[in-house]
């Protein structure tokens, strides 16, 4: 395995890490860092969704940094299934925890960055095996 390769899957690990303290800290640690205020949401990219596209754009960043990392070898289809499996358990988590909520448009975003992650990943494989 090559530096590069540690490296991708260093900063893959760093994170899922940062995802988790994020996802599972109760308000919005990042409102609270930017804005000074827990109930008050970062958003990405302005649209009609509300944060749902952050959910997206975090499991597709997430989802396509780990399948890299991971491209070559047997693990792949283990990590889409933890990073599917991931972006489920912790929308679910989000009816337990103290100014969370779940919202179904979240939990559709986060396993459509994953799958588009999973896609993409998978359609370079191919055309780079074909060239």
């Amino acid at each position: 395995m090559d530096n590069k390769n540690h490296i991708i899957r260093f900063i893959f690990y760093l994170s899922i890490i940062l995802l988790l303290v994020i996802y599972l800290f109760p308000g919005s640690l990042i409102g609270y860092l930017l804005y000074g205020d827990f109930s008050r949401q970062l958003y990405l990219i302005k649209n009609p969704i509300g944060t749902s596209i952050n959910h997206f754009i975090c499991f597709f960043y997430l989802s396509t940094i780990g399948l890299i990392g991971y491209s070559k070898g047997k693990k792949f289809k283990k990590l889409v299934v933890f990073l599917f499996s991931l972006s489920v358990i912790l929308e679910i988590l989000h009816t337990i925890i103290p100014e969370r909520s779940f919202e179904y448009l979240d939990l559709i975003a986060n396993m459509s960055g994953v799958l588009l992650g999973y896609y993409i990943i998978k359609i370079s494989k191919i055309w780079i095996k074909y060239e």
